[in-house]
């Protein structure tokens, strides 16, 4: 009886982190990119379309939650993840023609790829914009960040950033202390961070590799 009892809530919360999974997929969606240079605000979908698991992102080091950005300042759960993972500084910005200046010059600044010796941390509260990371092969993902979409990128992978088409997006940004702006356009391989990163991540892979052939 114990053991129908401990296997009946094993498969409870095997279906209620599912459910959270699904859930955050409507607001965060991965693909690869095309090889196309035509403007960064469009999907840039392969044909055919390719699209990459959140699994798959957490293996790269990027977390994905969706949130209630209707009800932010009052979220138990972004207040759980703030306390849980440090993250004591918040500020919000909006990125778009009427908000930032220089609008189209800071968009293209953004897109140059880059990392960070700290986490990059973006909560999306309304809008949505296109993050892309780097595979460990070194192939673009594209994600697509919608309202309620909370992302989190590891020091040391690279990335960029653009808006979409709708050229809108309004987001949380959180650090742990206090904000870090610095941004290494690559090539910083020779940075302690990313030395991390690739030793970490690369290791996380093999090991899986290792357990799957086994």
């Amino acid at each position: 009886m114990v053991s129908f009892f401990l296997h009946f809530e094993h498969k409870r919360r095997i279906t209620m982190g599912e459910a959270a999974k699904d859930q955050t997929e409507e607001v965060i969606q991965a693909w690869y990119l095309d090889n196309k240079e035509e403007d960064q605000k469009l999907p840039h979908h392969k044909d055919p379309k390719e699209f990459v698991s959140l699994d798959k992102l957490a293996e790269l080091g990027v977390l994905c939650w969706r949130l209630d950005a209707d009800n932010y300042e009052t979220d138990e759960e972004l207040k759980r993840i703030r306390e849980s993972r440090g993250y004591s500084y918040m500020d919000l910005c909006e990125v778009c023609p009427e908000k930032l200046p220089n609008y189209e010059e800071k968009v293209k600044m953004f897109f140059e790829e880059h990392l960070h010796i700290d986490e990059e941390i973006r909560y999306c509260l309304a809008g949505s914009g296109y993050f892309d990371v780097r595979d460990l092969n070194d192939i673009w993902i594209r994600v697509w960040v919608k309202k309620g979409g909370l992302i989190v990128f590891p020091a040391g992978i690279y990335h960029r950033f653009t808006v979409d088409s709708d050229n809108y997006m309004k987001a949380m940004r959180l650090f742990v202390g206090g904000p870090v702006w610095t941004a290494y356009n690559r090539p910083h391989d020779h940075l302690p961070a990313r030395k991390a990163y690739m030793k970490k991540f690369l290791k996380v892979i093999g090991d899986r590799n290792i357990d799957a052939s086994a």
